[in-house]
């Protein structure tokens, strides 16, 4: 699995180094330090052979004779693994010397083919004593007087006392180790979370500007963040510019445009009946038309902004309230959750809205309403990505429209009623402008039994970082 936290990154990284790193080093601590016993171990027992040389001699009865007194208790206390023992060899059949801790019991001896000596004529193995101890042997063979008489020297210690003392050691460097560990995690931690501290920070920064709470990126950014801070502001006025420059175009056209539609609607007047009404037609057409494609152009050019913002009430107050101007007939009731906020354009807020309830004002009998709430969790418009949607519905008590009427509705330039007034492009224009903004407009009966008019439009959430 991908994971997309840079902070998550970065901490996964750094503590599967630590743990590998921490590990390698325990082992390799742990290999040295054993090394190191065991050669301190034989170290010991070579020091040990040579003390029991040294103490032993042939008397005057041709007997080993000697008491070595090695200066360990060990020496002395039966089946403890550390023995001395001193055995003729040879044509010297004089009694072995052997320690009380070995007592009556026999050494094995590994043959010079399994334990060859070395350059000082000595040699080292281990074997099992008959208590069942593992211990290790120090050998050397030694010529005692002058008539060639020799003797084997053996000293053994115990293997279990280096195996604890490695094994007590490793426990206690894998504890440290592991503090150790856990606490560099720690510190680790803290300093990365620290250090992309102020990545937050432009998150932050760039999501008060997709609220529209600010126009730039600002904020105290260290050094390397500075030039991307400074690279999207520049990108932020460039595509106000752009929004600008597109808006002054499509004026301009529109402006352009406005005189000669004018000139063929005046003209299709004084024209004879058939002519005049073809020409009216048309010019009625083109000018709707040239209308909508500008609306959308208009709407193309700043849909890519992120400070696009328009707060709910205020604008649906004053639609509403000019419709009641207009319709002192019909009641129009507005319902509008608090601090809900459109990421849309004011005018194309305004201009869907408005088709809208001209339509439901158009044919109500008697009300009109308006709801606008944040959209259910489960509702979404065209744009996965945003998780934030802002739901508009618009009720009357008409006659309502049948699924097959419905789909006919939004057909541009389609009236399903010629007794009233209208060139058939307000839902056509709706559809339009909600398209655009990656919304949804649904049309369905609703529960006073007229049509019911639902818009999924992208909102700007509350809990902006």
């Amino acid at each position: 699995m991908r994971i997309k936290s840079l902070t998550a990154r970065v901490l996964l990284l750094t503590t599967l180094w630590s743990t590998v790193a921490l590990v390698a080093i325990g082992l390799v601590i742990s290999t040295l330090y054993q090394k190191s016993a065991e050669r301190g171990f034989q170290d010991l027992l070579r020091a040990q052979l040579y003390n029991v040389v040294n103490s032993v001699t042939i008397g005057d009865q041709g007997a080993l004779a000697g008491s070595p007194q090695l200066g360990d208790l060990r020496f002395a206390q039966p089946k403890t693994g550390w023995y001395w023992l001193v055995e003729p060899l040879g044509t010297f059949t004089a009694s072995p010397l052997v320690s009380p801790s070995l007592g009556a019991a026999n050494l094995p001896v590994l043959s010079v083919l399994e334990a060859p000596f070395d350059k000082n004529y000595e040699r080292y193995y281990i074997v099992t004593d008959a208590f069942g101890n593992r211990v290790r042997v120090a050998e050397t063979e030694i010529v005692l007087d002058t008539d060639g008489r020799a003797a084997r020297f053996r000293v053994t210690g115990n293997v279990a006392v280096v195996e604890d003392d490695v094994r007590t050691f490793s426990h206690s460097l894998y504890l440290a180790l592991a503090g150790f560990g856990v606490g560099s995690l720690i510190v680790n931690a803290l300093a990365i979370l620290y250090g992309l501290k102020p990545l937050d920070k432009a998150r932050g920064a760039l999501e008060r500007i997709r609220a529209g709470d600010s126009e730039r990126l600002q904020g105290d950014f260290p050094r390397e963040i500075l030039p991307l801070a400074n690279e999207v502001n520049a990108l932020i006025d460039s595509n106000r510019r752009i929004i600008e420059r597109a808006r002054m175009q499509v004026g301009n056209l529109a402006h352009s445009l406005k005189t000669p539609i004018a000139v063929l609607l005046n003209e299709s007047r004084v024209l004879d009946r058939s002519h005049g009404d073809l020409v009216k037609n048309q010019a009625e057409a083109m000018q709707g038309q040239v209308q909508s494609y500008l609306n959308r152009a208009r709407i193309a050019a700043q849909r890519e902004s992120v400070l696009a913002r328009t707060e709910a009430e205020p604008a649906l107050e004053r639609l509403v309230r000019v419709m009641r101007r207009l319709n002192a007939d019909k009641e129009f009731e507005l319902s509008v959750s608090p601090g809900l906020a459109l990421a849309m354009e004011q005018q194309d807020l305004e201009e869907t809205l408005g088709n809208l309830l001209e339509n439901a004002a158009r044919f109500a009998v008697q009300k009109v309403r308006v709801t606008a709430s944040e959209a259910p969790p489960d509702v979404k418009g065209i744009d996965p990505a945003r998780r934030y949607w802002v739901e508009l519905v618009v009720d009357d008590d008409g006659p309502g429209l049948e699924p097959d009427q419905i789909r006919e509705a939004l057909k541009r330039g389609r009236r399903l009623d010629e007794s009233k007034p209208g060139t058939g492009l307000g839902l056509s224009i709706v559809s339009e402008i909600t398209s655009e903004y990656q919304g949804r407009l649904e049309l369905s009966r609703g529960p006073w039994g007229g049509l019911q008019a639902r818009l999924i439009l992208p909102g700007v959430s509350k809990d902006v970082a």
